[in-house]
This record gives structure tokens, C-alpha cells and sequence, in this order.
């Protein structure tokens, strides 16, 4: 292998989603180094792939500033690197960033071998549209902040994909209904594994389910797009009221109208109908 960075995806479950690629790879690089060392040396024991006497080096969020000084040295001295994330596709939520900036800012070689990835794994599964999506990561742990976040979202025509705590996803589907409206989702579990489940329904009808049944494992949460052109006039004017008991006709019509996706002036002018007061 020429000198370089490369970065392999690896399985995000079962252990054949693995390219032939991907193994000659490790198999022939200089130096590995992964998220998670143990993880990537368990995949390379099961398909007979050894590690030798190559250095095997971890580079995580934590050590990344400390490591990348040495991946940088390998690679400048014509070594060939290869960085694994411990599931999926480097780059994708994954401290691998970093690394192949920091690579291609010193004018050497980056290259990837692709492969699975949980969001499209998610996506070819959830029978959500796939025209347009929008990967956003994982949402703030506090509610405040992951209301916010969705609002921000709010007015996106494409499927939205989420990675989430089995912990929190209860409180994102409810505060998603909340912001976004009661749009179709799915929730992908465990992709690829032995239990892998999809559930699919309304926000509203997800949150209520992981409410009373927390989940476990990896998940991967899709909601599909505001249809503003079925957002009934009953809709908006029960929502400009309850919104006007706490808000300004101002802040009322920006609040109701990036919620339900739709043009802010006659949402304005219905919170202006509703106060009581003319234009």
C-alpha cells in the first residue's frame, strides 16, 4: 500500500458486512490504528486477518490532539495507516474526522475503502423517503437545547436522521412531536444484529410506546418531512391560541409557523386575528 491514510468502515453488527476490500486492507497496511483497538482486533481474529507486529494504536476523542502527531510521522515517513471506527463508516459521528483533516492539511494521501454505514443502513429500511435526507447527529442531551435544535430543523424538506441514546429516545420523540408535529418515524434498533427491529408510526405513537417499553441497544431514529399543504386551519389556529396565552403575536407566528412548516405572514395574520388586535 502507497503511503497514506486510509479509513475502512467496519461492521455495525454482523461481522460478514465486511468488504473484501476492506480486509485486504488490513491485512496490508503499515500501521492500524481504530476508535476502539479491541473491537477491530476482534473483527480481524474472526476473518484469520493477523495483526503481527504492526502497531496497533488507539485514536479516540480523548487522545486525538496526542495521536495525530504520530499518525502524521508514520505517513510522512511512507508508512500506510489505516484508521477503523469501532462501528461504521470513519467520518460518519466519528472522531476520524479530525485525523483526515489534519492529514490533508499536510498534503499527504487520504482514501477510504466504504462500506456500511447505521444511517443508510437505517434508511434503506424505514419506508420513509430517501430522495432527501438530512443527517444531524445526535441531539443535545438536555431538552431545552434539543428543542431548540429541532426547531432549527423544522422547516428541512427531507427525511431527518438521527442517531440517539436508547436512554433519551422516549423524550426526543416526544419533545420531536412537540416541535416538528406529528410526523411518520421509524425507529431502527440493533441494526444488522441478532434483535434488529424496526418500528414505525407517528411521533405521538413512538414516543408513547418508548415511554412505557425503553429500549436497548444502537438506534437510529428517521422522521419524515412536514407536509405543509395537509396542515389544517383548525390545526394552526388551535396552536396560534394556546401559544398566544404564553408568547407575543409576534413570537406566537414564528413559533406556530416553523413548527408546522409553513409561511409565516398568514400565521401572523391569524395570530393578529386571534389577539384581537388588526394589522
Amino acid at each position: 500500500m502507497a503511503p497514506g491514510l486510509y479509513l475502512v468502515a467496519t461492521p455495525i453488527g454482523n461481522a460478514r458486512d465486511i468488504t473484501l476490500r476492506a480486509l485486504d486492507m488490513l491485512a496490508s497496511a503499515d500501521v492500524l490504528a481504530a476508535e476502539d483497538t479491541r473491537t477491530l482486533r476482534r473483527l480481524m481474529d474472526l476473518h484469520g486477518v493477523p495483526v503481527a507486529d504492526r502497531p496497533l494504536l488507539a485514536y479516540h476523542e480523548h487522545n486525538g490532539a496526542k495521536m495525530r502527531p504520530r499518525i502524521l510521522a508514520e505517513i510522512a515517513a511512507g508508512k500506510s495507516v489505516l484508521y477503523a471506527s469501532e462501528a461504521g463508516t470513519p467520518m460518519i459521528s466519528d472522531p476520524g474526522f479530525d485525523l483526515a483533516r489534519a492529514v490533508r492539511a499536510e498534503g499527504l494521501a487520504v482514501t477510504t475503502a466504504p462500506g456500511v454505514s447505521a444511517v443508510v443502513t437505517a434508511l434503506t429500511l424505514a419506508s420513509l423517503p430517501t430522495d432527501r435526507f438530512l443527517f444531524a447527529g445526535f441531539l443535545p442531551n438536555a431538552q431545552g437545547a434539543r428543542k431548540t435544535a429541532l426547531r432549527g430543523l423544522s422547516a428541512v424538506e427531507a427525511t431527518l436522521a438521527f442517531y440517539e441514546s436508547p436512554r433519551r429516545v422516549g423524550a426526543m420523540l416526544a419533545d420531536a412531536e412537540e416541535v416538528l408535529g406529528d410526523r411518520p418515524a421509524a425507529v431502527c434498533r440493533e441494526l444488522t444484529k441478532r434483535f434488529e427491529e424496526v418500528r414505525q408510526g407517528s411521533l405521538s405513537d413512538l414516543a408513547d410506546y418508548y415511554a412505557e417499553n425503553p429500549p436497548k441497544g444502537e438506534i437510529v431514529v428517521l422522521i419524515g418531512k412536514g407536509d405543509s399543504g395537509t396542515v389544517r386551519e383548525l390545526d394552526l389556529e388551535q396552536e396560534v391560541n394556546k401559544a398566544l396565552e404564553t408568547m407575543s403575536v409576534r413570537d406566537a407566528a414564528d413559533y406556530v409557523s416553523t413548527r408546522f412548516g409553513v409561511k409565516r405572514r398568514p400565521v401572523y395574520q391569524l395570530a393578529m386575528r386571534l389577539s384581537g388586535r388588526d394589522e
